[in-house]
């Protein structure tokens, strides 16, 4: 079962970092924000200075042996076993990618409302 896992976590850290070999501090912290285990034990800080720990010198970038061990690393701050947060991880499916919708402004969307040049302008503003 821990293969399955790991193969699942494997896959969610593909999702993160669209099919690259390595993942970016940025990324890093959006996978446990997106988790939902970013909290006063967890925070930005520890999830930095954990990337910054096991990512390459000079690089600034971890490869998917290193984001295991940084992990392992955030599971034993935040006070949950390893296998714990790798569950949380995979169960989240990968990415969540959040926008925002332009709200309804009644002169704009609704056509029967235009008036002056723009009403003679429109192609069909009657539509």
């Amino acid at each position: 079962m821990v293969e399955k896992s790991g193969g699942d976590l494997k896959s969610i850290f593909s999702k993160y970092t669209s099919g690259k070999p390595e993942m970016d501090g940025k990324t890093f912290f959006k996978m446990f924000k997106d988790c939902g285990l970013v909290d006063k034990k967890l925070t930005q800080t520890v999830i930095d200075l954990t990337f910054t720990k096991f990512a390459e010198k000079g690089v600034k970038r971890m490869k998917y042996d290193q984001f295991l061990k940084g992990i392992a690393e955030c599971a034993t701050k935040k006070g949950v076993s390893e296998a714990d947060l790798k569950a949380k991880i995979t169960a989240s499916g990968g990415p969540a990618y959040k926008g925002t919708k332009a709200d309804a402004v009644k002169w704009h969307d609704d056509k029967a409302l235009y008036t002056g040049c723009l009403l003679y302008t429109s192609p069909s503003p009657r539509d």
